[in-house]
């Protein structure tokens, strides 16, 4: 993929086709950089703005803004709210680029949205129904009751107390086999993927299969550590298990077994047990990404593999789509043998605010945790069925996937459909969606899919969004008639029993 701007910056040839396999907006950053280090792009060249680069590279404004907030963390771009993004590197003896220490790292920066039209692109929960209300009570009764000495920095791994109350709620909702002394308290599952990775490479893995399309920001987290990323198929039945027979030497992959993150399957009950074996007889490690296995409609989501492979399975969870990422609490529950590695206690401790540790052991404690996530459920799951009534009305007929649970679904594009042509007509709208290509590893295209995010969406954007969508996707190629004839492939309302 290319793209050439219309000014000094901009028409510069980015090509990604040249940068190693990875996820989309490093492999942007990377050819970025490579323009800077290059000469290609002088000190001073302006960039393109992020929505407009977007839509030209037919990506996410999330991959642009992502790849613009790496290269100014390392120094090569500046960037100030309201001008443009500029190039502030130059080439030459001995020259290395100076780290703005003021910016932090893109992960931690907000999304932003666009200021018309509808964000479809993003997987956030519904921001405006956090409980607030229940959050202070539970921020106010731990600091007066706490004693001084648990209001100092946590102890490597997380306070005892939220072991204690989150082993007890996995082990409940998720059937998982976790001991409070085996889970590992971190701020997110982002920072636990990284542990993980950091634990595999100090142990002497070279690589860590990931399933593609898949997470970028896990894809972001192994490759950080030093490991290569090793591309394993998906399908419907989730992770295409056999897959693995044909990378000998490869001793460690990253599942997510109750929703495949982009098809939105899980694990199919006849991989799980093979996939459990292919671990033991490599002497390896799963890492498995319990990701949004809280919002599941039409039936519980399966249990966790680590409840009957604790020897072989890291569990990794945060509550950052149960709650919000504000609270900044995940959790890694890691075989014994991995556990000081992944708590790396020689180094410095990034850990949540005990406070915040506290308060989320008093909002489980109290209930007011699962009451949250039974009216979140109710929610989505009706903001779900006015986006599948939506779809059915406009795109009729269009195979969607992902329908069960989580926070976005699949619409499968007809064969020989240009992804990119909708996603760049859709930009020019206002309308920012995902497709299948920003999650995939390395420069093979898959399928031709979009993806629909609806947690944070108003129930009453939802109809115009998903018209203007359709109207799009017709005037780009796409037809009524696709998915007519393979009901198979089409969500069926009436069999929802919460419809």
């Amino acid at each position: 993929m290319t793209v050439k701007q219309a000014n000094l910056a901009w028409e510069t040839l980015l090509d990604l086709s040249a940068t190693r396999p990875g996820p989309l907006h490093m492999r942007l950053a990377a050819a970025i950089r490579a323009a800077i280090r290059s000469g290609r792009l002088p000190v001073g060249a302006a960039l393109p703005p992020s929505r407009m680069l977007a839509a030209d590279l037919s990506v996410s404004r999330w991959t642009v803004t992502e790849a613009y907030g790496q290269l100014i963390t390392e120094g090569y771009l500046t960037g100030k709210t309201g001008s443009a993004t500029r190039v502030t590197w130059s080439p030459g003896p001995g020259d290395e680029p100076r780290a703005d220490p003021a910016r932090p790292h893109p992960a931690q920066t907000a999304r932003p949205s666009p200021a018309t039209g509808f964000d479809l692109s993003s997987c956030t929960p519904d921001l405006r129904s956090f409980p607030r209300r229940q959050w202070v009570e539970a921020i106010r009764e731990a600091a007066e009751i706490a004693p001084f000495d648990r209001l100092s920095y946590s102890e490597p791994g997380g306070l005892p107390e939220l072991r204690a109350v989150l082993a007890e709620h996995l082990n409940r909702s998720r059937g998982a086999a976790a001991e409070p002394g085996t889970i590992c308290i971190l701020m997110g599952a982002g920072q636990g993927m990284s542990r993980l990775c950091r634990a595999l490479v100090a142990d002497g893995h070279t690589a860590i299969g990931m399933e593609s399309p898949g997470s970028p920001r896990l894809f972001q987290a192994a490759q950080e550590a030093g490991l290569e990323l090793v591309p394993l198929p998906v399908d419907d039945d989730g992770l295409v298990v056999d897959a693995l027979d044909g990378h000998p030497g490869l001793r460690a992959v990253c599942v997510g077994a109750a929703r495949q993150v982009a098809l939105g399957c899980p694990l199919a009950s006849h991989r799980r047990p093979a996939l459990v074996e292919w671990a033991r007889l490599v002497d390896g490690l799963v890492i498995e990404d319990d990701y949004l296995s809280e919002f599941s409609y039409d039936h519980p989501a399966p249990p966790v593999l680590q409840g009957t492979a604790r020897d072989r399975v890291a569990l990794l969870g945060s509550m950052s789509q149960a709650l919000g990422p504000t609270v900044g609490i995940g959790w890694v529950v890691p075989p014994r043998r991995w556990l000081q590695a992944v708590r790396a206690e020689h180094e410095i401790q990034l850990l949540p605010p005990a406070l915040n540790q506290l308060a989320l052991v008093q909002l489980m404690q109290s209930g007011a945790y699962d009451r949250h996530l039974r009216a979140a459920r109710q929610r989505y799951r009706a903001r779900r069925n006015l986006l599948l009534d939506a779809l059915a009305r406009y795109l009729p007929g269009y195979r969607v996937r992902g329908t069960e649970g989580g926070l976005q679904l699949l619409i499968d594009l007809p064969p020989g459909t240009d992804e990119t042509v909708i996603v760049r007509a859709a930009a020019r709208r206002g309308i920012e969606l995902w497709n299948l290509y920003e999650m995939q590893l390395g420069p093979e295209s898959p399928d031709a899919g979009l993806l629909i995010g609806y947690g944070n969406l108003k129930d009453t954007a939802i109809d115009g969004a998903v018209a203007a969508l359709a109207e799009i996707i017709r005037s780009c190629g796409g037809s009524d008639e696709f998915g007519r004839g393979s009901a198979s492939n089409v969500y069926d309302r009436t069999q929802d029993p919460h419809a």
